[in-house]
């Protein structure tokens, strides 16, 4: 397979790239100002949400993904273990998930899982088998891998207690096990597709079929004019408009940043066009162009701005810029057209701006890593 690096397209140098990229491993795992990667005794650690003060099924495998792509061995088995010691539920209702909160000392905030939690630790335990090969106990990673994975699925079936995380009829991710509803940031078509040949054999057919489904659903989510889903999202891509009680998640907003930073992933490894590719090209169109003055803003996902400021504009930026690699095609098209050049824009913009400091710094420096990393082609299926 082959990785574009794109800074490097646009007259980085080698050296710029890799001084650039030493800099930012060590802001986000050991600066002792920056740093949100924190050892617990010599074998774990944990990843702390700056903005709330706890660890995050979201940040461990954000985490260990950066680690397995990193080739950080170590930092990925602290991370796990603590993981595994603190998170996951042996036994109820979520036997088999990971309690999406816990405090820094361990204890659980919530009993409830994320499903973006579980396909990241899943993905990026696959990683680390093929790349470091597997051990003992919790660190045979493929099993541990294939375990979480048949979880996902398989609750609530034969007596097992609780409920899957992804719809078993329409092959989508759920927001939480049990919803009416999922999140487009959640869609990872191209994780499914990796799943499709590494989960348990009998498993494979519904990975295929997921791969599929969420290519299709992430072009219907994503708005005709701005490029822009929901955080939360009906099952063909409307927003859900519901006023939880901690808040109203049918804007474009934090979570649904992810989204064109997973079609440019998934494009890159894949090659794969359902229409969702040109989503983030119009997303890049309405914030560099359109709302070129103030990008940075909450907004309905037709582009009515929301009189709220973003909550995590780097991470905006981030995930905006990393949508480059669906915008910019093959790498053999001669010349490059309005949108592409400005996808290029995008890039450069991404590369100059410093990662974020301060209390929000988390999610947005955890999206900036791995722009970091799928812009430089270092963002790896291993």
């Amino acid at each position: 397979m082959q990785y574009r690096n794109v800074f490097r397209e646009i007259g980085i140098s080698e050296e710029e790239i890799a001084e650039r990229r030493k800099e930012i491993v060590h802001t986000f795992f050991y600066d002792n100002e920056e740093k949100v990667y924190h050892p617990v005794g010599d074998d774990m650690a944990y990843i702390e949400d700056t903005g709330n003060h706890d660890a995050r099924t979201e940040g461990m495998s954000y985490g260990m993904m950066m680690c397995v792509q990193l080739d950080m061995k170590e930092e990925f088995d602290c991370l796990w273990k603590w993981a595994k010691t603190y998170m996951w539920m042996d036994a109820g209702e979520n036997e088999g998930y990971f309690a999406w909160s816990c405090a820094p000392d361990g204890s659980k905030n919530a009993y409830g899982p994320a499903p973006d939690g579980e396909e990241f630790f899943a993905m990026a335990l696959f990683f680390a088998s093929h790349r470091w090969g597997d051990g003992e106990g919790i660190f045979q990673y493929e099993k541990e891998a294939r375990d979480i994975l048949s979880a996902c699925l398989h609750k609530g079936e034969n007596g097992r207690a609780g409920e899957p995380m992804w719809n078993r009829g329409n092959c989508q991710i759920l927001f939480v096990p049990g919803s009416s509803f999922t999140d487009p940031s959640y869609h990872l078509p191209h994780f499914y597709e990796l799943f499709a040949k590494w989960a348990n054999e009998e498993d494979r057919g519904f990975w295929a079929r997921a791969a599929k489904a969420s290519r299709a659903y992430l072009a219907a989510a994503c708005h005709a004019d701005t490029g822009m889903s929901a955080e939360y999202a009906n099952f063909d891509g409307s927003p859900v408009y519901t006023e939880f009680e901690w808040g109203q998640h049918g804007y474009f907003y934090s979570d649904a940043y992810r989204t064109a930073a997973n079609i440019g992933l998934d494009y890159s490894w894949n090659g794969i066009d359902v229409g969702q590719r040109a989503a983030a090209e119009r997303l890049q169109y309405f914030l560099g162009v359109t709302r070129r003055e103030n990008p940075y803003m909450t907004y309905r996902i037709n582009g009515e701005v929301i009189d709220q400021s973003a909550l995590h504009p780097v991470g905006m930026l981030a995930t905006t810029a990393q949508g480059t690699l669906a915008v910019l095609g093959r790498l053999d098209e001669a010349e490059l057209s309005d949108s592409q050049k400005l996808a290029r824009e995008w890039t450069e913009r991404f590369f100059r701006e410093p990662m974020r400091k301060g209390e929000r710094r988390y999610y947005d420096n955890c999206l900036y890593l791995f722009a970091y990393l799928a812009l430089s082609g270092s963002y790896r299926v291993w």
